[in-house]
């Protein structure tokens, strides 16, 4: 017990109790998932800045972020997946085929709301049958994403013909280039999905399921949790933030295009991948899948500008996503 004259001890470390002294510890801010991540966008963007002078103008700036959004919502649905530590391969042809249909439907004389639905009903659908050949039929995720994805993709070209549908309405553009009080409409978009997704991962029982069978599925099924309910409604997220997706870009592009999405659901895995989440599940952030996807968009952006062949650009992604798997697998033993 404390005298009056006696100095109370003081922690060195945080405290979650009310009233308790607070103080940063660095070991625990090192071993948190959106450290590293953090300071690799640190670190890009500073590099950039010198490389290139146009790279903090408004103008670039705003285009990075457009870029990004489209990427970022997909990379939502794919962290749910990969924290419970499977894959989905299938999002950028999903992308492809909600995006023709809903042009398509709106060129045929549908009314868009309906039209857009419907795109988005046909990526939720997509997303339930993943669901449940892994959840369900006890099918490995990347042979059953890989069958959709190839299913998906040759949907959108049937159904297209393999030509990209032109004529959609006006208004459509709004999704893609439009902004409400002087943010653009994809990026609040993306926010309002990942403040759902933060939400539903972060604060709600379900996202505790979702990291439980991510680190030991078994033990999390025999605690009574409904493993094969939760896996299913996983998939079924990455199966609608796909179609979110692909109402931003097909309004961005103000067409359908079948050939649309090829190679997203690779750089919607880097987004996650990068942004702290571990490839074998139950460690990760939604927040980190957003640094994650800014890190690359502007990765991206920043050797265009400098005029790095494109080439040479995979090869760097892929040097970053190496070195982020190392990172992630260095820090969870």
């Amino acid at each position: 017990m404390n005298t009056p004259n006696s100095s109370p001890k003081t922690s060195t470390v945080a405290s979650d109790t009310p009233g308790a002294p607070f103080r940063l510890n660095w070991a625990s801010i090192k071993r948190s998932t959106l450290f590293y991540p953090f300071i690799g966008l640190l670190v890009v963007c500073i590099v950039m800045v010198f490389a290139s002078d146009s790279f903090l103008s408004g103008a670039n700036l705003e285009n990075v972020l457009r870029q990004v959004s489209i990427n970022a919502i997909i990379a939502v649905g794919m962290t749910a997946v990969i924290l419970t530590g499977g894959i989905d391969l299938s999002v950028g042809s999903v992308m492809a085929l909600s995006g023709t249909l809903a042009a398509g439907l709106m060129v045929a004389g549908l009314n868009g709301v309906a039209a857009i639905v419907i795109g988005v009903a046909v990526g939720l659908g997509f997303g339930v049958a993943n669901g449940f050949f892994v959840a369900f039929a006890g099918m490995p995720p990347i042979i059953v994403t890989l069958a959709t994805m190839g299913i998906a993709r040759g949907l959108a070209l049937i159904y297209t013909g393999g030509y990209p549908i032109d004529g959609l309405p006006e208004w459509v553009s709004f999704f893609g280039s439009g902004k409400v009080l002087g943010i653009q409409a994809p990026v609040l978009i993306m926010l309002v999905v990942y403040a759902i997704a933060w939400l539903l991962l972060e604060r709600m029982p379900f996202g505790r399921y979702v990291y439980a069978i991510g680190g030991n599925e078994q033990a999390t099924r025999l605690s009574g949790v409904r493993v094969a309910r939760v896996k299913l409604i996983v998939y079924t997220l990455a199966g609608l933030t796909s179609s979110f997706a692909a109402i931003v870009l097909t309004s961005r592009l103000m067409s359908g295009q079948p050939n649309a999405g090829v190679g997203f659901e690779l750089d919607a895995i880097a987004a996650v991948v990068m942004g702290g989440t571990s490839i074998s599940g139950g460690r990760g952030s939604i927040i980190g899948t957003l640094i994650g996807a800014l890190l690359l968009g502007v990765l991206n952006n920043g050797l265009n500008m400098v005029g790095v062949n494109p080439y040479v650009q995979n090869v760097i992604k892929g040097g970053i996503i190496l070195l982020a798997i190392y990172i992630s697998r260095e820090r969870k033993k």
